[in-house]
């Protein structure tokens, strides 16, 4: 099981994580909410928890919890820019359905 980064997104959480002036990387993971059932969660790591799995890519870590890694595996992470937004995108290849606006899903 495993999660991955685009370039850019690595790009971006560098920028991030340098900006704040600490941290390990992020970690992804789920939560019950939304319209569709579950939703995507992004946070800072300044400490990583023992049972969390660690991907590498481009030189930064994407920490994922065992519970969460079942919803994501194969997920990849990218930061796209599309006119005046821009954001992370998941693709994620165990998705059934999404909501509209992208930011629940279910499997």
């Amino acid at each position: 099981m495993a999660v991955s980064l685009t370039e850019a997104a690595a790009k971006h959480i560098r920028r991030q994580l340098d900006g704040r002036g600490k941290g390990l990387g992020i970690r992804l993971g789920v939560k019950t909410s939304g319209c569709s059932g579950m939703a995507y969660v992004l946070e800072f790591v300044d400490q990583a928890n023992p049972e969390d799995e660690a991907f590498e890519f481009f030189g930064e870590t994407v920490f994922v919890d065992p519970k969460s890694l079942v919803y994501l595996d194969g997920t990849e992470l990218d930061f796209v820019k599309e006119g005046l937004n821009e954001g992370f995108q998941f693709n994620n290849p165990n998705i059934s359905s999404e909501c509209g606006c992208g930011e629940s899903f279910n499997v």
